[in-house]
């Protein structure tokens, strides 16, 4: 009977070790995710990120500590786990909307300026329009104001002569 019995464990056995071989070949996939990322994991994040110090410098080509430090940080939120998302988000709520390199509402940041500037030259030519020439309706009424209800002879004369040589 143990003659029996080991002739059904050798094919147990066998099975056991290739499932083991197999469970320890997945637990070192699972052991290089938890590895330091590389400067390349760091620095596709930098680039997303502007230094809060420095103005408009990517956060991965600033020579400042401050930045070697923000990247060191990138590179420990990495190590932890956290996503790409997570640690932009977390850039933002430091720093404000202004350390992304793509502004959180594009339409809104391309688009104010645009009409700022179209507002005020339509205002500048509106303003230019009726400094350069009154309307019809105040020019009528500023002629009538100024005619005097009685002119001296002296005034008629002139205006008068003043016509004639036009």
């Amino acid at each position: 009977m143990s003659l029996i019995s080991s002739k059904k464990l050798l094919p147990m056995a066998f099975f056991v070790s290739l499932l083991l071989l197999v469970l320890l070949s997945q637990s070192n996939s699972v052991l290089a995710q938890g590895e330091e990322p590389t400067d390349d994991d760091v620095n596709r994040i930098a680039k997303q990120l502007y230094c809060p110090v420095c103005e408009s410098t990517p956060l991965d080509a600033c020579p400042t500590e401050a930045c070697r430090q923000w990247r060191d940080l990138i590179r420990q939120m990495l190590a932890e786990g956290k996503s790409e998302d997570e640690i932009k988000q977390y850039f933002v709520a430091q720093y404000g909307a202004r350390v992304l390199s793509d502004p959180p509402n594009r339409l809104a940041s391309y688009a104010v300026p645009v009409i700022a500037f179209l507002f005020g030259a339509l205002l500048l030519f509106r303003g230019f329009r009726m400094w350069i020439k009154p309307a019809e309706s105040e020019a009528v009424s500023s002629m009538d104001e100024a005619k005097p209800v009685q002119q001296d002879e002296y005034i008629q004369k002139m205006e008068e002569e003043l016509n004639k040589r036009k």
